[in-house]
């Protein structure tokens, strides 16, 4: 009598009779985005909500108060509107003279901070460092203040020496210099400690490999420390740059774009047409059309400066 063969039992799925997860491995499974999204949500509303909304508004125009569909004649506009050249090549200007100038001096002072014949170099770091805490338009106001033609404690020192009142905001070239002075006094000392955080991160047996190589200090500060600060001057140059390009405080609070437009900068004729004309759709534009240039340039720079490896 031959014995029936019992069926083989089948193991049951993991996580229940039904194959489906245990309750709590798929709540640990959704808990850190839980975590993440009210940033994310928060990150919707103020972040992407307004970059949509306000490509939606440059394809848009402003007509007897209804907004009527224009397709890209806000960007054509662009193309034929003196205004936003003279913006555009004041910028130009504040970015090709005054940034290179401003990343010398700011390396200069990242070699003097990190010389060890600099006594009290901690004091010089802050003292240098300061400016950057103050708000934008509380240096604008001190400025507007000091370079006063009438008043001004510039023009006051001058007159001590013999030297005629210098026109600092009422002349078209003395406000571009004006300006230029303000900015490189913010942001000069800022750049430096990035600078002098990457000078401290190279290594001192290469200053020793090239003294015995015969290497004096400008052969030093040529073949070792500008290669090392290379990725920090990559970093200071695109920030500089975006920084530049989006220029708004200053020239606002100094000089309101003037005098006759020779400080107009592009964040400052943006905010004319947004918030004086009312101009939404082409002010929405002209970001747009500023996102793309400081976008071209980054790719520049990096391309130049970047790691050629």
């Amino acid at each position: 009598m031959t014995a029936l063969a019992t069926p083989a039992r089948t193991k049951p799925a993991a996580g229940g009779p039904q194959g489906t997860r245990p309750p709590r491995l798929t709540a640990r499974r959704l808990a850190p985005y839980a975590f993440v999204l009210p940033a994310l949500l928060l990150f919707a509303a103020f972040k992407l909500y307004p970059i949509a909304w306000s490509f939606v508004l440059s394809l848009h125009k402003t007509v007897g108060g209804v907004e009527t569909f224009v397709g890209a004649d806000n960007y054509t506009r662009l193309l034929h509107d003196p205004l936003f050249r003279t913006a555009l090549g004041n910028t130009a200007v504040i970015l090709v003279v005054q940034v290179p100038v401003m990343l010398i001096l700011a390396t200069g002072l990242a070699v003097a901070f990190d010389s060890a014949a600099l006594r009290a170099r901690s004091v010089f770091r802050l003292g240098f460092f300061l400016p950057m805490v103050t708000g934008l338009v509380a240096y604008g106001i001190v400025f507007s203040v000091l370079l006063n033609e009438e008043y001004g404690l510039v023009n006051w020192l001058l007159g001590l020496v013999g030297v005629d009142s210098v026109p600092w905001l009422v002349d078209p070239l003395w406000a571009k210099i004006s300006l230029g002075l303000a900015l490189t006094w913010h942001y000069t000392g800022y750049n430096a400690m990035i600078l002098l955080a990457r000078l401290q991160s190279i290594p001192g047996e290469l200053y020793d490999a090239a003294s015995v190589d015969g290497a004096g200090p400008w052969k030093s500060f040529r073949h070792v420390t500008l290669p090392g600060l290379r990725p920090a001057l990559l970093l200071t140059t695109v920030l500089s740059t975006i920084g530049t390009l989006q220029i708004f405080d200053e020239p606002y609070v100094l000089t309101r774009g003037g005098p006759d437009n020779a400080t107009l900068t592009i964040g400052v004729y943006l905010y004319q047409n947004a918030f004086t004309y009312f101009d939404f759709g082409y002010a929405s534009a002209i970001a747009y059309a500023l996102a793309v240039l400081i976008g071209i340039l980054g790719l520049i720079q990096f391309r130049v400066l970047g790691d050629r490896k």
